[in-house]
């Protein structure tokens, strides 16, 4: 029988950049929209059904003693071919337990830093979907910043950790994921933080990000700083910690930088996009680390699992930094843009509080890729 591997056993191999090597057994159209990848993943794709009568069109691209992991949408169709492996004599094969459908939902925490006062910054990678939340913790309290919509994870990591979650924090209104914010908040008694710009149509109370106005985590060790900066939606907010960290939003990536069209406003909010990164970032420190809300490539995982880059050195790489005429950025932004996100418009309504469908459809809703960024 193959040995079935969990999506957390998986993940360590991925962030500790372990040799992977991967047999995708969907649809030729789903591996091609979204598949498992890491620095160190080898990956090929064999549909299911071109195995159902025999393997014979995947073992000339297998060894027999090489580890092999297969994956399908849900776990079932992996499990069979796992199986069929194991009959002709492959010995070590591993099946991905729930498939990718589990991979969307794993969080893996890394550890960014120690904070000054004691405190601690850690990431909490989404590696299936891309997405980037944040834990803060300082004397007993903790925020978590872009929350993902399992919350449990949040909730876990804090009672492991001896704090209390004090504040949830959305750096915007979400398109691409549903934010688990609200959700923690309320679980946990603590304030949901929104830019109000972005909450013109919310159903619920919140507490108002507005500039100046900072919070503070534990014994005010930790200052998270909101920074108005629009461009990805019209509220989007970014935060200095401890005069280090820059904490992006959507407005800035490692390797890209926000698109401004999730709310149908591309032509209207590109001008702030371009404002926010080309100005009010320019002012800020060349010496902060960048930690933004989502990646889009592998290679962005640092040697830590995190993904994390100097300002300064954005500057000098992202080529979203490098277009000094204002037209040819325009162009560039809205001749650049991916496919919109999988259901993104009843995503913004969740993440509003308009509708609340069952959780089973709010995971399909997620399936995926992130798609936030403006394509190079």
């Amino acid at each position: 029988m193959p040995t079935t591997i969990t999506t957390k056993e998986l993940a360590k191999r991925i962030v500790n950049h372990e040799k992977t090597f991967i047999l995708d057994v969907r649809n030729k159209d789903e591996f091609a929209d979204w598949k498992i990848e890491g620095e160190k993943v080898k990956i090929i794709n064999v549909p299911y059904f071109d195995l159902l009568d025999g393997i014979e069109p995947v073992t000339d691209k297998l060894d027999k003693d090489q580890e092999i992991i297969v994956v399908c949408a849900k776990g079932g169709s992996s499990q069979m071919i796992a199986e069929m492996l194991n009959e002709a004599g492959f010995t070590n094969v591993f099946d991905l337990e729930g498939g990718m459908k589990a991979w969307s939902e794993h969080v893996e925490p890394v550890k960014i830093a120690d904070l000054n006062g004691g405190g601690k910054l850690y990431q909490f990678v989404r590696l299936g979907k891309g997405c980037l939340s944040y834990f803060i913790e300082s004397n007993g309290e903790a925020a978590v910043v872009d929350a993902a919509r399992m919350i449990d994870v949040y909730e876990k990591f804090a009672e492991e950790n001896g704090v209390q979650i004090k504040h949830v924090i959305d750096t915007h209104l979400h398109a691409d994921h549903i934010s688990g914010g609200r959700m923690l908040a309320e679980k946990v008694g603590g304030s949901y933080h929104l830019p109000p710009k972005d909450a013109t149509e919310v159903t619920f109370d919140y507490a108002a990000l507005e500039e100046g106005n900072d919070i503070v985590v534990g014994n005010t060790t930790v200052n998270v700083q909101p920074m108005y900066s629009p461009g990805h939606t019209i509220g989007s907010t970014s935060f200095i910690i401890d005069d280090t960290y820059l904490l992006t939003g959507d407005i800035l990536f490692v390797k890209s930088i926000g698109r401004p069209d999730l709310a149908g406003k591309a032509e209207d909010w590109i001008g702030d996009l371009r404002n926010t990164l080309y100005n009010r970032y320019k002012e800020l420190s060349e010496d902060l680390v960048v930690l933004p809300a989502h990646y889009s490539f592998a290679e962005e995982l640092r040697k830590d699992g995190s993904v994390s880059a100097r300002l300064g050195d954005l500057y000098q790489k992202n080529t979203g930094l490098q277009i000094e005429d204002e037209n040819e950025f325009r162009k560039m932004v809205t001749e650049n843009l991916p496919p919109q996100p999988n259901a993104y418009e009843d995503i913004r309504k969740i993440n509003m509080g308009k509708i609340n469908p069952e959780s089973e459809k709010q995971r399909e809703m997620e399936t995926g890729p992130n798609r936030c960024a403006v394509e190079g």
